[in-house]
Parts: C-alpha cells; sequence; structure tokens
C-alpha cells in the first residue's frame, strides 16, 4: 500500500497478548492494535456488539475505514460477517484519495 502512501492498521477487542500472537501467527505485513478494554477506539468508529458465543462480552462490530492525513472518514464498511472484506471498494476510494493528494 505504499504506492498509495496508505498506512493500515487493525485494532480490536483483544488483549494486546492476543492481538500480538494473532499477527504474528498471519506473518501480517502491517500493525495489529489493542483496544482493550476500554474499547474506545471501537466505540467511536465501528461499535460494538454481543459475542456470538459469550452475550456477556462485548466484541466490535466488523468494520473497515479509510481515514485521511487530515482524520477525515473517507470511506466506511461495516458488516456481521468474517467473510466482509470489500477490497475492490475500499481499493477504489484509496486510489481517489492517492489522486487527490
Amino acid at each position: 500500500m505504499l504506492a498509495l502512501d496508505i498506512q493500515v492498521l487493525a485494532i480490536s477487542a483483544d488483549e494486546l497478548f492476543a492481538q500480538t500472537t494473532f499477527a504474528l501467527s498471519l506473518h501480517s505485513p502491517f500493525p495489529f492494535l489493542s483496544d482493550h478494554p476500554e474499547l474506545q477506539v471501537i466505540r467511536r468508529y465501528a461499535g460494538v456488539q454481543p459475542h456470538p458465543r459469550d452475550p456477556t462480552r462485548q466484541v466490535a462490530r466488523r468494520a473497515f475505514f479509510l481515514i485521511d492525513k487530515q482524520g477525515i472518514v473517507r470511506g466506511k464498511w461495516q458488516g456481521e460477517t468474517e467473510e466482509m472484506l470489500p477490497t475492490d471498494d475500499v481499493l477504489k476510494v484509496a486510489h481517489e484519495i492517492a489522486g487527490a493528494s
């Protein structure tokens, strides 16, 4: 994503140890961040929902955001399933942002 001057970050409600272990298992090229336990970023952007197997726990709603260098949200995609990855849509908006820079 360097050609588009984009920084990719993953944020979840999981504890830092779980995030680190997960990111390492994927050999992720981008950082995974933990918003545990307060969920401040998640509540502000994506929102929370009950955990599917433990309704007493709150988890992040699955979402993708494109935020420009001025901090303005330029694209937002939310979904309920793990399969939701709007790659084509995200790349289209990323190219539009890069072209406007």
